[in-house]
């Protein structure tokens, strides 16, 4: 792998790609850094702690790289985009006009696009405002004002800094998927929660458990290995092709194969399920009254009702969201459009039935699948000094990037014929 990665150097197209790419991730993690203007850098450092105790706080500042814990300019990180997406692709199932700009190809997705995009300023604009007063309500845990001066015209600047840090983040990943490797919007996920991976290998080593320092690396390893099988595993639904006559020539029919993913729905709905989980305890510590103590404290991230809501919720958010992502009624007429058909099966009717019964048999382990690996984290929490990077959602995502990347470069040199990653 290493001899491949030195041959991909080797090429002048490829070498511009990854430098571009590592360029734009650097100047992305040097932004969630740089606070924004009119906040007082030392009440930030002495509330980090809050950052680090579980809660959507926690959640959002993992997938900020933690440029929210800093209240940097990148302090919003990628979320509102992809919150934003994930609207606009819910919305295409409910709505007839984003359904027909969908069907449209090239033109009708840049129309999503650039729905997208506005959408995104909006939710960038409001989480900012939210923000800054959750900020604000932190000023007695600090002993001093995290913002020095909150009134009208500050208050905008640091809304406005943060919106625009967010745009610009978007930019960063819309300028690496066209001119970079991969993905640029996964990219941004994947380098935030490698940022934080040194906190993680120190709260192993300082472990005072010794059992813990031992097996912590092969439980790693194991967790690793089998995200990987999962993510690969697909059922290949065989397709045969009829004979077509295309002018005066006949073409013979082909065989091919439809690949449905054992994990169709990705690393979605541990983060909607996170997110959704993670509010109760959240809005409970904002708040000095004794039922928002009663109600952070039963779903304390650590207790049993947190984790049994995480799992139902995964549970559900998996079949909903694969049934968004993929129509076995479109699937059977795409088939059937171009003379296609499941051998054993008829074309129409009865290929959709089909298909929607056989995902509906793998939709079911893989929510499992997401809902152990979402839990991971919690039970090590419970019994050791493990943090969040070692399992979970943040895994799901590093390593699904990783494999989507590898196979994209492994692409580009195949191209120019040269070894790949993977034989």
């Amino acid at each position: 792998m290493i001899s491949t990665i030195l041959q991909a150097f080797t090429v002048a197209d490829i070498r511009k790609k990854l430098l571009f790419t590592a360029a734009m991730l650097a100047v992305y993690r040097l932004g969630a850094h740089i606070p924004v203007p009119g906040v007082n850098t030392e009440a930030v450092q002495s509330v980090q702690e809050q950052f680090g105790g579980g809660g959507v706080l926690n959640f959002l500042n993992t997938f900020s790289g933690g440029g929210l814990s800093r209240i940097a300019l990148f302090a919003l990180g990628i979320m509102p985009y992809i919150t934003a997406s994930i609207i606009l692709q819910l919305l295409t199932v409910v709505v007839p006009s984003l359904e027909k700009l969908q069907k449209e190809g090239e033109v009708g997705q840049q129309k999503i696009t650039q729905y997208t995009r506005y959408l995104t300023v909006g939710l960038a604009f409001g989480q900012a405002i939210g923000y800054v007063f959750l900020f604000r309500s932190f000023t007695a845990s600090a002993g001093q004002p995290l913002i020095d001066q909150f009134d009208a015209f500050h208050v905008f600047v640091i809304v406005t800094c943060l919106t625009a840090g967010c745009v610009l983040v978007m930019w960063f990943g819309e300028l690496i998927t066209q001119r970079g490797i991969g993905n640029g919007i996964s990219l941004m996920i994947f380098a935030s929660i490698v940022s934080g991976l040194p906190q993680g290998i120190n709260a192993w080593w300082t472990s005072p458990d010794p059992v813990f320092k031992v097996m912590m690396p092969f439980l790693a390893l194991a967790v690793i290995a089998a995200i990987v099988f999962v993510q690969e595993g697909q059922r290949r639904i065989p397709i045969q092709y009829a004979k077509r006559v295309i002018g005066r020539r006949m073409t013979s029919g082909g065989q091919t194969y439809l690949p449905l993913r054992v994990n169709m729905a990705g690393v979605i709905p541990v983060i909607f399920a996170a997110s959704l989980m993670a509010f109760p305890p959240t809005i409970g510590q904002l708040t000095n009254a004794q039922w928002g103590k009663d109600l952070a404290s039963f779903f304390s991230p650590s207790g049993a009702a947190y984790l049994i809501g995480e799992t139902v919720l995964i549970i559900l958010f998996t079949y909903f969201y694969t049934a968004v992502t993929f129509n076995p009624v479109d699937q059977a007429d795409n088939l059937k459009k171009y003379g296609g058909f499941i051998p054993g099966v008829r074309p129409g009717r009865p290929t959709a039935e089909f298909l929607d019964r056989i995902l509906a048999r793998l939709t079911f382990p893989g929510a499992l699948y997401l809902a152990a690996v979402a839990a991971l984290p919690t039970l090590l929490i419970n019994q050791t000094a493990a943090n969040f990077y070692f399992g979970g959602t943040s895994l799901l995502i590093v390593i699904g990037v990783a494999l989507d990347t590898m196979k994209q470069l492994e692409a580009q040199l195949m191209m120019r014929n040269y070894e790949g990653f993977l034989k």
